[in-house]
């Protein structure tokens, strides 16, 4: 990532804007409003249990035979910015073009797995703004005290907890497709 990038930037940042920046994987770039958000590339155990929770989803959506891709860390425009969700079930038709962003009506669901530097964005905004966007699921994987995996529907433009998973405990999850989940084996080594 080039400095200049950012210093010869002028005015409020846009999505074009921001998917113009160029590629660099040690650093997610996300807008919120006209901000631009930088996260770093997450650590060892959120990216243990992002693979295998996208394995896992990806797996049940195919015995499902459900028209959906599941993709890690891609851009989701919304209609206040663009977020870069941990794992994002996208209808397949939005995906049949290379490009590097999906829509959000495209979207059945987001899910993002709780850093220690990202903990409001991931539990209040981001909710927030996905509901907004009218993405019908959302589901948040908590690390601590121990892994456990909190699953939220759309209802009346807020999401409803409808399902905590937790460790040891394998939880049967009927939407978008059925899964079935033990949290306890997502992140450990």
């Amino acid at each position: 990532m080039s400095v200049a990038s950012f210093t010869q930037h002028h005015g409020p940042w846009t999505v074009a804007d921001v998917l113009a920046l160029p590629e660099d994987r040690s650093v997610r770039y996300e807008l919120l409003g006209e901000s631009l958000v930088m996260s770093p590339a997450p650590g060892l155990r959120h990216q243990r249990a992002s693979y295998r929770l996208h394995v896992a989803l990806d797996a049940a959506a195919q015995a499902a035979g459900a028209a959906v891709e599941v993709l890690e860390a891609i851009n989701v425009t919304l209609p206040s910015g663009l977020v870069v969700p941990d794992i994002v079930v996208a209808d397949a038709g939005a995906t049949v073009e290379d490009g590097v962003s999906v829509d959000a009506e495209a979207v059945q669901l987001v899910i993002e797995l709780v850093s220690p530097g990202n903990k409001t964005m991931d539990r209040k905004l981001k909710p927030m703004l996905y509901a907004e966007a009218g993405i019908p699921h959302y589901w948040r994987l908590e690390f601590d005290p121990a892994p456990r995996l909190i699953v939220s529907t759309l209802d009346g433009g807020r999401y409803a907890e409808t399902t905590i998973a937790l460790p040891g405990t394998v939880t049967r999850i009927e939407a978008p497709f059925l899964l079935e989940i033990d949290p306890a084996g997502l992140a450990r080594q």
